[in-house]
């Protein structure tokens, strides 16, 4: 019996719209939380900078996932 190969090789495909979609999703998230933040009363550079790594991270996974 013959083993499942994917198509492609089975490689993480990272084109131009992935990065573009994950660069738009991290800057929406970033928002997100700076305006869930102000609103919660979490005011602050250590609020942001979670923020800032938080969207950062989240929009790569979306670029590398190609989502």
């Amino acid at each position: 019996m013959a083993a499942l190969r994917p198509l492609d090789g089975g490689g993480i495909k990272t084109s131009r719209a992935s990065l573009i979609g994950g660069i738009a999703v991290g800057i929406g998230v970033f928002v997100l939380w700076t305006l869930l933040a102000r609103d919660l009363g979490g005011d602050g550079l250590l609020t942001d900078t979670i923020g800032l790594v938080l969207s950062g991270l989240i929009g790569l996974w979306i670029w590398r996932a190609d989502l």
